[in-house]
Parts: C-alpha cells; sequence; structure tokens
C-alpha cells in the first residue's frame, strides 16, 4: 500500500472511515440479483484480486475472506489507500477552516457528487482499484460501477471536512465536572487551552489560528494548578493545547486518578 505522508494522515483517517463505512453496507447487504454465481467461501486463483499495489508491497491476497473482520480490515486499508492517492493534493491536507473559505474549492466539488463526477475528479485511479471491487461483488457493472461506488464516499468525505470541529465547552453550564479529574461537586474555574500570555506570539508564529485562541477547558482548582506546573505557557500552547493532548502524558494520568478518588468529608 501507498505510504500516506504525514501531513495528510488526518485526511486520510477521516477518508478511509468514510469507505470503510460504504464497504461494510454493502458487504452487510445479502445480493438479490437474479445473476448471483455461487461462490466459494475464498475467491478462487482465476478471479483473484491484484496480490500487490502497483510499487510492488502487499495489498489483498486472494485467500481474503471479506467475512472476516481482519481481512475485511486489510480490504479496506487497501482500496482505502490506493483510492486516497489518487485524490486532488489540495483535499489530502486542507482542513475545516481552509475549506470553508475557499468558494472556488466548493464550487469544484459541488455536493452531492455523482459517478458522472468521478472521472475528473480522480483521472489517476489506478484501475485495479475497479477490477478489485467488481471481484469482490462490491460493484456490479454497468449498474454501479466504480464512480458510482465512489462518489457517495467523495461526498461524505467532503461534507465532513465541511462539518465544523465540536466547539470547546464555553460555559460552566456545559460543564459536567472537571475534565481532567471528572469530579462535578468542586468549583470548577476556565482554563486557556492556548494560554493568554501567549496568543499574539501563537497566532504569529503560526501554532494556531485567532478563531481557536478562546478554547478553554473546565478544570477543578487542584487540576488547574497542577496543569500550569506541569507545563510553561508557551510548552501548553504548542503540546497541550486540548485536554486530549494532556492525558497523553503519563504524569498527567497519574494525576488524575491521584486527586479523582480524594472526597471530601460528608460525602
Amino acid at each position: 500500500m501507498e505510504t500516506i505522508l504525514e501531513d495528510q494522515q488526518r485526511n486520510y483517517d477521516v477518508f478511509r472511515d468514510c469507505l470503510s463505512t460504504a464497504l461494510i453496507e454493502k458487504i452487510s447487504q445479502p445480493e438479490s440479483k437474479p445473476k448471483r454465481r455461487t461462490k466459494s467461501k475464498k475467491p478462487s486463483s482465476a478471479t483473484a484480486v491484484p496480490t500487490s499495489s502497483p510499487n510492488g508491497e502487499s495489498a489483498v491476497t486472494s485467500e481474503s475472506d471479506l467475512s472476516n473482520a481482519d481481512d475485511l480490515a486489510e480490504f479496506a486499508d487497501y482500496i482505502a489507500s490506493e483510492t486516497f492517492q489518487a485524490l486532488p493534493e489540495e483535499l489530502k491536507t486542507i482542513d475545516y477552516h481552509a475549506y470553508v473559505k475557499d468558494a472556488d474549492l466548493q464550487a469544484r466539488f459541488a455536493l452531492p457528487l455523482t459517478g458522472s463526477d468521478i472521472p475528473a475528479i480522480m483521472p489517476a485511479l489506478d484501475p485495479s482499484v475497479a477490477d478489485t471491487l467488481r471481484t469482490y461483488g462490491v460493484t456490479h457493472e454497468p449498474a454501479q460501477g466504480v464512480d458510482e461506488f465512489l462518489a457517495p464516499v467523495l461526498t461524505s468525505f467532503l461534507s465532513a471536512l465541511s462539518t465544523p470541529p465540536p466547539a470547546p465547552r464555553a460555559t460552566l453550564a456545559d460543564a459536567e465536572g472537571c475534565e481532567l479529574c471528572g469530579r462535578d461537586w468542586v468549583p470548577l474555574s476556565y482554563h486557556h487551552l492556548i494560554p493568554r500570555f501567549v496568543h499574539a506570539k501563537a497566532v504569529k508564529r503560526g501554532w494556531h489560528r485567532e478563531e481557536d485562541l478562546q478554547n478553554v477547558a473546565w478544570l477543578c482548582g487542584a487540576c488547574h494548578r497542577f496543569v500550569h506546573r506541569f507545563a510553561g505557557h508557551e510548552e501548553l500552547a504548542r503540546r497541550y493545547y486540548t485536554v486530549e493532548l494532556l492525558m497523553e502524558e503519563e504524569a498527567v494520568r497519574r494525576w488524575v486518578d491521584w486527586v479523582g478518588r480524594l472526597r471530601w468529608k460528608g460525602r
């Protein structure tokens, strides 16, 4: 399979999820066509899926059985990787904020896409993708070829890119307890995930967009003080600007586990 570049990984993950969902729906639907052929559990070598991608790396083998979760995952990875590489370069890296500001891009990929749109969008799509989908019964030409299969996948992918990310909890009423330790009976205060002292620097140096500067997390006093002891303003802005990034650190998880067990008298 093709190697996905680091700056493309986020969009590839979204695309693979959209494509995998479509594959699962197709494979899980019983075949109702009268021309259905009797198939053995595993495809014969005469109708085998190509065992390697154009660069010679292992892809999906003829021994794959799509009723098996591992084989289905490998199949989805192969199709997603080969198809993603054929996308226009801008779609491999663009994010929500850039997408909604680019009227030309939205016009070029007006939703919903149809099968007739796909050849112009993906002229370099490897023919082995169509062969593989057809061999495994995912597509049924001429009723539904690879273009008709991919059109709703790309529509779902672009819809995901144009959906704004979930907003951080902006008010105390939205908080269900400290976002680190989870305690819901102690007073909370808001923590700027990108500290205010470095807002100007964060924008000037390209660490963050201006619209992200007011992202906050609601923390108890103990956790709020711990976070500022754990890292300085610049480090928080560059490395720990979400609750999830903070929780990736073992020291934070140890603290959260300990403080989360504290109960005041009378509780």
